[in-house]
């Protein structure tokens, strides 16, 4: 299969396999982020790596790849699934079997406690952190209310957003991605400022 086919098919597969479906925005959006920070920052990068490792780095938080029960949700690590799992597809897909570990590595490693090292992991780590900020960072926890048995009000969601404002900017590695996150950084806080002033203690 050409380069083409295999990103179409890696493309298609998560059109199909991205439940809720507003997660497939995410990872659209994740490799145009991640491109951009890299060509702000001037990089070099492995194209074929980056878009593998964007597009398919979620897998394991799919509705029908991870676990139901809460118990178990709360447990799970989607990554060690995701990466064996990516390994399979991908060979199947033919994708460059030498670029196989490259991006495992960058899944391992994109999570923000995580400390990537290649070009290709540095970016989706960068970018994914900027995807939990900002109006989108807000939408993408929030829409979980109600609908992920961990967190079945506002109020259990509200730490995610208040834990992403404090924790999340400090750990962007490139400071592309930190001129990108200030005002992101600014929207979330004023939406939580405002949440916490509209709700007045009452927001259930």
């Amino acid at each position: 299969m050409t380069e083409f086919g295999w990103r179409k098919a890696v493309t298609d597969y998560i059109a199909v396999e991205a439940l809720p479906h507003d997660k497939l925005g995410h990872m659209a959006r994740l490799y145009a982020l991640a491109v951009r920070i890299g060509r702000m920052e001037s990089l070099e990068w492995d194209d074929e790596i980056l878009f593998a490792a964007t597009w398919m780095h979620d897998l394991g938080v799919f509705l029908g790849h991870r676990p139901k029960e809460k118990a178990e949700l709360e447990r799970w690590n989607h990554v060690p699934y995701t990466v064996a799992r990516t390994r399979e597809l991908l060979a199947g897909w033919g994708f460059p079997e030498e670029k196989l570990h490259a991006v495992a590595e960058a899944i391992e490693t994109h999570q923000p406690a995580d400390n990537p090292v290649t070009t290709e992991a540095i970016l989706l780590r960068d970018a994914d952190i900027l995807e939990q900020l900002g109006a989108i960072g807000a939408l993408r926890a929030l829409v979980k209310t109600g609908r992920d048995s961990r967190y079945p009000s506002f109020s259990s969601v509200m730490p995610v957003l208040q834990g992403a404002l404090k924790q999340l900017p400090a750990r962007l590695r490139l400071n592309s991605s930190r001129l990108l996150a200030a005002p992101r950084v600014d929207v979330l806080s004023t939406l939580i400022a405002a949440i916490e002033s509209e709700a007045g203690g009452l927001l259930m």
